[in-house]
């Protein structure tokens, strides 16, 4: 199944303690690559996060961005600390007794000391598989996101190799015709420079320059190369650099059936099986 590394998801949800958001992005790449951005509460969730993310995606660059709101509910709202709030004015009023001139206390200078202002506790554990619950879920629309894209790029790789199927079984019913023109042309070259050759050497010439030029074995392994392209992408597991190796072989043979060219169609040919090929190589880049 081909998969694309070009994929989007967001998961909201919203509980008694609040609102908690993943985001998770992903573009090609040539391994998995995770970034992750988490409260700092959360930092201790990064390595099952990574973990997560891995049994999912195999390549790709993943990132996720995990964003927490507290509830503003009843059982959100601050409390606060009246025995420390004492102390904590008590002092401040001491010590602007020892002052010649002080400063009347500002109450919010008091909601700042640490634990003055208090918010009611949350269960870590129970909160943290609530998240990685939620990233399970976010991970599953990414993965139906890569599929259903990849889907698309399967259509677009299948109709080129077709074209190029179909490119390579014309090509092949017209080389008997184009070796008899090229020897004809040949033949009829030599004569007319050396008159008084043998013709039996001519022959004989004419032949292995023929068997140079003979693009039957080219044609055969780009059919070869391209029902293993076909192959390849009815396969569940990552394919890309399965593909990728397929490209550079088929883009091989073509260039050797240029090299080898001494006609007009063979020619045409291969200039158009490097331009489908490079239109697949394109396509490839973003699957998994």
């Amino acid at each position: 199944m081909a998969r694309s590394m070009t994929a989007f998801a967001r998961l909201e949800t919203t509980d008694t303690w609040g609102r908690a958001m993943w985001e998770l992005r992903s573009v090609n790449h040539r391994y998995l690559e995770v970034g992750l951005r988490l409260p700092e509460d959360f930092r201790v969730l990064e390595g099952e996060v990574r973990s997560r993310i891995g049994q999912r995606c195999n390549r790709g660059k993943v990132d996720a961005v995990l964003r927490l709101e507290s509830s503003g509910g009843d059982s959100g709202k601050l409390r606060v600390n009246s025995d420390l709030a004492r102390q904590v004015i008590s002092a401040a009023q001491a010590v602007g007794g020892l002052m010649a001139q002080s400063a009347p206390l500002n109450p919010l200078d008091i909601l700042r000391w640490p634990r003055v202002l208090e918010t009611p506790e949350v269960d870590f554990d129970e909160l943290s598989q609530a998240l990685l619950g939620q990233l399970d879920q976010a991970l599953g629309q990414l993965v139906e996101n890569r599929e259903r894209e990849g889907a698309k790029l399967k259509e677009l790789v299948l109709a080129r190799c077709m074209e190029m199927s179909e490119l390579t079984a014309r090509l092949r019913v017209r080389v008997p015709e184009i070796i008899a023109s090229i020897r004809a042309r040949h033949a009829a070259r030599i004569e007319e420079l050396a008159g008084t050759l043998d013709p039996a050497r001519i022959e004989q010439e004419c032949a292995l320059l023929i068997q140079r030029l003979d693009v039957a074995e080219e044609l055969d392994r780009l059919e070869t190369h391209l029902g293993e392209v076909t192959r390849v992408m009815q396969q569940t597991q990552p394919i890309g650099r399965r593909l990728d190796f397929l490209m550079q072989e088929l883009n091989r043979e073509a260039n050797t059936l240029g090299s080898k060219s001494a006609h007009v169609d063979t020619s045409g040919a291969s200039v158009e099986l490097k331009v489908l090929i490079e239109q697949i190589r394109e396509q490839i880049q973003n699957i998994e």
